[in-house]
């Protein structure tokens, strides 16, 4: 087999330990040297050191998470890293060693046989950290919510039956007033309602009238506060996603032209995936990447599995909602569509295969720098 690179390293990582395998040399005269190291930062900056006195140019890795991380850090802007998919990269069974592992990757990185995953800058990774830990605050919030629903159901106060979103401005006056003192007068509701929930004063009145306890007040209020601290978090946390997007301002402008996609989403997209599509040899390669495209399981001209593979469970939600969004607009083919496959092979399944085409048109809206242009149904 062909030499592509003639000195190239292999690392194991782990939580606590480093095995680094050098290749150097021509086929007839290889080096090998094997060497471990610890993963204080100290040792870190040792090993880019050693990698650097053997002169080495291009380095494989596993993609381990976060053990992975620090070192991927200080060693990207001297060397060529592959992040390699642990599965893809499998040795011999049976074979099972640190030192083994390091070896075989720089075997395999030396003959070009691994495939390089993708690595955002370090611009957007920040940006990923930001989108995925306000997905994390989002759920908590929605928790926090669901508990004051169940607490008050417990108590009979039928208030979520009459206002369809109790944490409106409406709702939340009322639940103010109702965690202060445990009741409402019926003038006091006058005060808390807008617009056309004054046409639902009886029914609202008639809601409140329950059995809170001392105990589930407790509770409410604890659920409250929390709620308020998530809320000014999320609010912190959207600035500094959009101080973080102004340098994308473009893409991000070009992404919220797709029906369904809105600011959130297009940010969750261009923190998973970047803006640079590039990356991606073509738009079928991004879709696998992302866990959208139909899984290929043929053996004796049978087709066996169109599953999709696991891949980014990140921009696979995000893309579902925009798909569930898209579906409800009107005069949209890919809303037709939905519809059409929806009826015959059920909702997850027409769901994926929206979020599916979505991405594509994605690719090529960041490729070519172009809106979305749909043309309507009729």
């Amino acid at each position: 087999m062909d030499v592509l690179y003639h000195r190239c390293a292999g690392l194991d990582v782990h939580a606590e330990t480093i095995v680094v395998c050098a290749l150097v040399g021509e086929e007839e005269h290889i080096q090998k040297e094997i060497e471990p190291f610890p993963t204080f930062t100290k040792d870190l900056f040792r090993l880019l050191k050693w990698l650097e006195d053997r002169r080495i140019t291009h380095i494989a890795m596993e993609s381990t998470g976060v053990y992975g991380k620090p070192v991927f850090n200080i060693l990207e802007d001297y060397f060529d890293i592959t992040l390699a998919n642990a599965q893809r990269i499998k040795n011999v069974p049976g074979r099972k060693t640190d030192v083994l592992d390091a070896e075989w990757m720089a075997k395999l990185l030396r003959h070009g046989l691994i495939e390089k995953g993708f690595v955002p800058p370090a611009d957007i990774r920040e940006l990923r950290d930001l989108t995925r830990l306000r997905k994390k605050w989002m759920g908590q919030l929605t928790a926090e919510k669901n508990l004051i629903h169940k607490v008050l159901e417990c108590s009979n106060i039928k208030l979520s039956a009459v206002i369809s979103d109790i944490f409106g401005a409406s709702g939340r006056k009322l639940l103010d007033r109702l965690m202060k003192q445990g009741y409402i007068e019926e003038w006091e509701i006058d005060a808390c309602i807008h617009g056309r929930m004054k046409e639902k004063k009886a029914q609202i009145q008639e809601s409140l009238f329950g059995t809170l306890t001392a105990h589930q007040l407790f509770m409410i209020r604890q659920s409250w506060k929390h709620i308020e601290y998530l809320e000014s978090l999320i609010q912190e946390m959207d600035h500094r996603i959009d101080q973080l997007l102004q340098a994308d301002q473009q893409e991000l402008e070009l992404l919220m032209t797709i029906p369904g996609v809105k600011k959130e989403t297009a940010a969750v997209i261009i923190a998973e995936i970047g803006v640079d599509m590039g990356q991606f040899p073509t738009s079928q390669h991004l879709a696998s990447w992302a866990g959208v495209a139909p899984g290929n399981h043929e053996s004796a001209g049978k087709r066996k599995s169109t599953r999709t593979t696991k891949g980014n469970p990140h921009i696979k939600s995000a893309l579902c909602e925009a798909a569930w969004a898209l579906s409800r607009c009107k005069n949209q083919r890919l809303a037709a569509k939905f519809w059409s496959l929806k009826s015959r092979r059920g909702t997850k399944k027409a769901l994926v295969a929206i979020a599916h085409r979505v991405l594509i048109i994605v690719y090529y809206m960041l490729s070519r720098k172009e809106p979305f242009r749909e043309q309507p149904t009729h």
